[in-house]
Protein backbone atom coordinates (compact mmCIF):
# COMPACT_ATOMS: atom_id res chain seq x y z
CA UNK A 1 0.00 0.00 0.00
CA UNK A 2 2.96 2.29 -0.37
CA UNK A 3 4.27 2.39 3.30
CA UNK A 4 7.03 1.49 5.64
CA UNK A 5 7.11 0.54 8.95
CA UNK A 6 8.67 2.77 11.56
CA UNK A 7 11.93 0.38 13.60
CA UNK A 8 11.51 0.56 16.59
CA UNK A 9 14.79 1.37 17.51
CA UNK A 10 15.66 4.04 14.58
CA UNK A 11 17.44 7.16 15.34
CA UNK A 12 15.85 9.67 17.83
CA UNK A 13 15.71 12.51 14.52
CA UNK A 14 14.10 10.19 12.68
CA UNK A 15 11.04 9.11 15.14
CA UNK A 16 10.48 12.56 15.79
CA UNK A 17 10.04 13.39 11.73
CA UNK A 18 7.82 10.44 11.65
CA UNK A 19 5.30 11.54 14.92
CA UNK A 20 5.65 15.27 14.01
CA UNK A 21 4.03 14.33 10.45
CA UNK A 22 1.64 12.05 11.82
CA UNK A 23 0.17 15.11 14.02
CA UNK A 24 0.48 17.59 10.55
CA UNK A 25 -1.82 15.43 8.73
CA UNK A 26 -3.76 14.98 12.02
CA UNK A 27 -4.15 18.72 12.60
CA UNK A 28 -4.61 19.17 8.63
CA UNK A 29 -7.83 16.39 9.08
CA UNK A 30 -9.44 17.81 11.79
CA UNK A 31 -9.22 21.16 9.87
CA UNK A 32 -11.13 19.92 7.40
CA UNK A 33 -13.07 18.51 9.08
CA UNK A 34 -12.66 15.12 7.99
CA UNK A 35 -12.46 11.60 10.07
CA UNK A 36 -10.16 9.10 9.22
CA UNK A 37 -12.16 6.90 7.58
CA UNK A 38 -13.45 10.36 5.64
CA UNK A 39 -9.66 10.62 4.65
CA UNK A 40 -9.03 7.34 3.73
CA UNK A 41 -11.63 7.28 1.13
CA UNK A 42 -10.56 10.75 -0.29
CA UNK A 43 -7.23 9.55 -0.22
CA UNK A 44 -8.04 5.80 -1.05
CA UNK A 45 -5.90 4.39 1.90
CA UNK A 46 -6.98 2.17 4.66
CA UNK A 47 -8.07 4.25 7.86
CA UNK A 48 -5.93 2.06 9.78
CA UNK A 49 -3.36 3.02 7.60
CA UNK A 50 -4.21 6.98 8.26
CA UNK A 51 -4.37 5.97 12.16
CA UNK A 52 -1.31 4.91 12.51
CA UNK A 53 0.46 7.28 10.30
CA UNK A 54 -0.79 9.94 12.57
CA UNK A 55 0.10 8.19 15.82
CA UNK A 56 3.72 7.92 14.00
CA UNK A 57 3.21 4.23 13.61
CA UNK A 58 3.94 4.32 9.78
CA UNK A 59 6.18 5.90 7.26
CA UNK A 60 4.34 7.04 4.44
CA UNK A 61 6.11 7.04 0.95
CA UNK A 62 5.94 9.85 -1.38
CA UNK A 63 3.70 8.74 -3.34
CA UNK A 64 1.44 7.85 -0.37
CA UNK A 65 2.05 11.31 1.02
CA UNK A 66 1.18 12.88 -2.29
CA UNK A 67 -2.97 10.69 -1.84
CA UNK A 68 -2.43 12.34 1.31
CA UNK A 69 -1.96 15.98 0.43
CA UNK A 70 -4.63 15.18 -2.20
CA UNK A 71 -7.15 13.54 0.12
CA UNK A 72 -6.64 16.80 2.68
CA UNK A 73 -7.15 19.04 -0.50
CA UNK A 74 -4.01 20.70 0.35
CA UNK A 75 -0.81 20.70 -1.85
CA UNK A 76 2.69 18.56 -0.76
CA UNK A 77 4.62 21.65 0.44
CA UNK A 78 1.38 22.41 3.00
CA UNK A 79 1.25 18.63 3.62
CA UNK A 80 5.00 19.04 5.46
CA UNK A 81 4.89 22.26 6.09
CA UNK A 82 6.57 23.48 9.66
CA UNK A 83 8.04 19.50 10.03
CA UNK A 84 11.43 21.32 9.99
CA UNK A 85 10.48 23.27 13.53
CA UNK A 86 8.40 20.89 14.99
CA UNK A 87 11.85 18.67 14.86
CA UNK A 88 14.53 21.11 15.59
CA UNK A 89 14.95 20.63 19.45
CA UNK A 90 15.76 16.86 18.34
CA UNK A 91 18.57 17.49 16.59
Amino acid sequence: MGCGFVPPRQRPRDRAVVVAFGQRVRQLRRAAALTQEGLSEAAGLHATFISNVERGYRTPTLSTMLRLANGLGVTLAELVEGLEDAIADEA
